[in-house]
């Protein structure tokens, strides 16, 4: 197979895990304005938390150079990947997509050949309406559905492609991914680029109200005195419904879901629904049932065990314990945090505790969204919604 010159924009979980996917078999250029991250990948170490990533950057032979957002030329390039971030903006009810639209222009500056695929997740409707503002036709959306910590496994063993477009140049992209790819016979899903972004953000809609649903379930068993464990096992077992992302947490939280949910909803706009828009205000609504159930336990200090989204993962954004934890807080009780990552002594004008056996002592109920090994020692203490111990 031919190798091509691929540039990749942006290395979190997506850019990163793409960029060593694709460095086997082609000449990868990894872009980022991060100067640190650039250099721990040129030195083979990841930045980010994905075992594989690391592996496979320490021993695999790889064809990856990196370069800064801010030097690079893209006039080599046969293909670039977009995987810069776009948050949600609250005030406009829209992703923020300037980083996209900047590379955009970047590569259109240097370039009138390469073939640019956005990963980044946009609103539906986005990838045509730079088509015309840019008047360039090679502008292609291609959704990822990768879990964080295990973004090269979920790239190497992928569930599905989907390829927004049906040109030549889709076809031979998606033969990239699957020439990287461990897994055979995957299914590629060929369609307008609409029609991938309206995928994307639907599919992460439907694991939000898994979680969602499941959440409620909780709360309501809680309340009533039931046990979740035994409900939650008996109506997974028919399979219809299955037995899979079924444990009970705080709510759902990273970088996808919260805002993918949201863009979902101001998309919905001209559009009759119920149960998009309330996936948004359930998972606000468990935080607040959560908050509420440490708060009746009249702690003077409650103890957040880690802010991470979940297991596995170095991600704090949009964690649902830090919702949780502003709750609490709001009631005036003293909260410590309990999180390696952080080097600051304090997070949200909370003391950051550095001693894990310190963190507990001073601790009357510890709050952690799953379960450690490490918090076995004072069981007596933990507040957990975390029945399988699985993310």
């Amino acid at each position: 197979m031919k190798k091509f010159n691929i540039a990749v924009v942006g290395l979190g979980y997506v850019g990163l895990s793409n960029a060593v996917l694709l460095a086997q078999y082609n000449n990868v250029l990894a872009i980022d304005l991060d100067e640190k991250r650039l250099k721990l990948i040129a030195q083979k170490k990841s930045p980010i938390n994905d075992d594989l990533i690391s592996d496979y950057l320490a021993t695999k032979p790889l064809s990856i150079d990196t370069e800064s957002t801010e030097n690079v030329s893209y006039s080599d390039a046969d293909y670039v990947i977009i995987s810069t971030p776009t948050n949600y903006d609250e005030t406009t009810n829209y992703f923020d997509t300037k980083s996209v639209e900047t590379v955009i222009s970047n590569i259109l500056r240097d370039s009138n050949k390469a073939i640019i695929i956005i990963k980044s997740t946009v609103p539906v409707g986005f990838t045509e309406r730079m088509k015309e503002k840019f008047n360039y036709k090679n502008i292609i959306f291609s959704p990822e559905f990768l879990r964080e910590g295990r973004a090269l496994h979920d790239n190497l063993y992928p569930s599905r492609f989907v390829i927004g477009g049906k040109s030549e140049e889709c076809k031979v992209f998606a033969d990239l991914l699957k020439s990287g790819a461990l897994k055979e016979d995957i299914p590629i899903f060929y369609m307008s680029s609409t029609e991938a972004e309206a995928s994307k953000l639907f599919a992460n809609a439907y694991l939000a109200m898994r979680v969602v649903f499941f959440n409620e379930l909780d709360s309501y068993s809680s309340i009533h005195e039931l046990d979740s464990k035994s409900i939650i096992e008996s109506i997974g077992a028919d399979p219809r419904i299955g037995d899979y992302y079924n444990n009970p947490s705080f709510g759902y939280g990273g970088y996808c879901l919260p805002k993918d949910v949201k863009q979902l909803r101001a998309n919905y706009k001209d559009v009759p629904n119920v149960l998009i828009s309330s996936l948004v205000e359930a998972n606000s609504t468990r935080k607040d049932f959560i908050a509420e159930s440490i708060i009746n336990k009249n702690p003077k200090v409650v103890g957040i065990y880690r802010l991470l989204m979940k297991s596995g993962s170095d991600n704090f954004r949009e964690s649902s314990i830090q919702g949780v934890m502003k709750r609490v807080k709001a009631k005036g009780i003293n909260v410590v945090i309990f999180e390696p990552l952080l080097e600051e002594s304090e997070f949200f004008y909370s003391k950051v505790v550095k001693d894990l056996s310190s963190f507990k002592n001073m601790s009357d109920i510890i709050v952690t969204n799953r379960m450690s090994n490490e918090l076995n020692d004072v069981a007596d203490k933990v507040f957990t919604r975390d029945i399988f111990h699985a993310d």
